[in-house]
This record gives C-alpha cells, sequence and structure tokens, in this order.
C-alpha cells in the first residue's frame, strides 16, 4: 500500500513538473502559407486606441493595465477587433502583415479573456486550459481563424515562434503578468515593426525584470531565458550574449565576462494598476 501511494506521489509530482515546462516550438504547417505579393494591409488602429487609453506606467516604470477602468463600451470594442481580426483570411496576406497580425491578436485575446474573468490576483488563476494539471487560459481554444480554433499557445508556439524563429517575439507577445515584458503602448505594424521589437528587447533587458546582478555579484535573469532558452541560442553563453545585444552600456558591461547565470524568476502577478 505504502509503495502504491509513493508512486502516485512520484507520478503526480512528475506530471505537475511536466505542466509548468514552457511548450516547445511545434509548427502547425497550416499556417506557413502566405502571399508575399500582396499589398493587403490589416487595420489595428482599435487595439492602439484601447492601449492609450488603459495603459498606465507604475512608480517602477513597469507597464500597467488598468482592467478595472475598462469601460462597457470599449470592452464591447475590444471584442468587435478581435471578431475582425478572426474574419482576417490571414493566409492570402504576405509574411510582415501575418506577423504583426498574431501578435496584436494573441495580447488582444489576453486581454479579453482577464476582463472576462477580473478580477484575478494572476492570469494562472483563469483554469480553462484542458487538462487536470493544467493552468491557465493558455491551452483553451479562444478565437476561430480560418475556421480552425485556436488557443494562446497555438498562436505563440505553433505559430510565430516556429515560422519566424525570433526571439524577440518574447518581447512582443505579453502574458498579463508583472514579469512579462510590457503591453507595448501601440498596435505592432508591419511598416514598424523592426523598431518596435527592438524598443521592446531593450525596455525589458534594461529593466530589472530582464537581468540584474545581485550585492553578491549573482546574475539572475528572467525565466524567460531559462524556459526558452533555446529560442536565445540554447545555452546560458547564448543568452548573456541576447542581453549585451539590448543592454546599454554600464548593463553590458556587467555581464560581459559572464558565461553563465546563477538564477532566474518571474513574477507571476497580474499587471494591474496597483
Amino acid at each position: 500500500m505504502k509503495r502504491l501511494i509513493l508512486g502516485l506521489l512520484l507520478c503526480g509530482l512528475s506530471v505537475s513538473h511536466a505542466a509548468t515546462a514552457a511548450p516547445e516550438a511545434d509548427l502547425w504547417e497550416r499556417w506557413t502559407a502566405h502571399d508575399d505579393s500582396s499589398e493587403a494591409t490589416i487595420d489595428h488602429a482599435a487595439w492602439t486606441e484601447f492601449l492609450g487609453k488603459y495603459l498606465r506606467e507604475d512608480d517602477e516604470d513597469v507597464t500597467r493595465l488598468d482592467y478595472g477602468g475598462v469601460e462597457a463600451a470599449d470592452r464591447e470594442r475590444l471584442d468587435r477587433y478581435i471578431a475582425r481580426l478572426a474574419d482576417v483570411p490571414i493566409s492570402e496576406y504576405s509574411r510582415t502583415e501575418q506577423f504583426a497580425y498574431w501578435v496584436n491578436l494573441y495580447n488582444a485575446v489576453t486581454v479579453d479573456i482577464v476582463l472576462e474573468h477580473y478580477p484575478v490576483d494572476s492570469i494562472r488563476d483563469i483554469d480553462i486550459s484542458p487538462g487536470w494539471f493544467s493552468s491557465g487560459p493558455w491551452g483553451a481554444k479562444l478565437v476561430t481563424v480560418e475556421d480552425e480554433e485556436l488557443s494562446l499557445d497555438d498562436i505563440e508556439h505553433r505559430i510565430l515562434r516556429p515560422i519566424w524563429s525570433d526571439p524577440r517575439i518574447h518581447y512582443a507577445v505579453n502574458c498579463a503578468s508583472v514579469g512579462c515584458p510590457d503591453l507595448q503602448a501601440e498596435a505592432f505594424t508591419p511598416e514598424d515593426m523592426e523598431e518596435q521589437l527592438d524598443r521592446a528587447a531593450r525596455g525589458y533587458i534594461n529593466d530589472s525584470r530582464g537581468f540584474t546582478v545581485t550585492d553578491d555579484n549573482g546574475l539572475i535573469v528572467s525565466s524567460i531565458y531559462d524556459w526558452f532558452q533555446e529560442d536565445f541560442g540554447d545555452s546560458e553563453l547564448r543568452v548573456i550574449k541576447h542581453l549585451q545585444k539590448y543592454a546599454d552600456e554600464s548593463g553590458a558591461a556587467m555581464i560581459e565576462r559572464r558565461t553563465e547565470y546563477d538564477d532566474h524568476r518571474y513574477d507571476w502577478s497580474l499587471n494591474d494598476v496597483q
């Protein structure tokens, strides 16, 4: 009997650990279709307007969203924006339009699902994903595009990461948490994408959430770099080289001779106004 109980406990710990591991990039081939000859564009002005109205910067330069202050009319406009994106035949658009589309859709749906369940202390409290040991909303099918039901995990790990293979994706998509890179103050657009991605990377890396050196000279990085290490070069040294690329002069100097980090951390508190 004791052996059975021990086995069940070990099994539970194993599954629980697996459930908290970051998903791997797993290409959904169906979404590689595109038409780079297309000149069609997608209007994201509604998303920029929403962000401009409800984003706030706190005393520690963390960008937060005033979930509790969102007016009913703006919630309806957000829902209409998401519905309009869902109706776009995105496979007929260019790669650059697609990238902005998927990033903005991901962020808008994330905010929408938080609003649906608000108030919550953390997005992980929105336990709507399938599976016994699931946490958060990421595995739930939340939007339908081209007759395909999609989850947030599908968009990030089966579309964005494997198709574009750009580590800056992690600075673009937002998981509604303090430890995450900030929601940007405007929608991502094809014409400004490179500058927006670089600005988002610099903003996060030069904040203590990206990395910090402790009083005893320990290097602590965001858990993003540990969970998705393969996206940043698949080694701790490559992660540090990535940090140096976007760090300011003083920050880059602090980690110049580093080859590994000492620990990683992440704050799952909701990025709500304080």
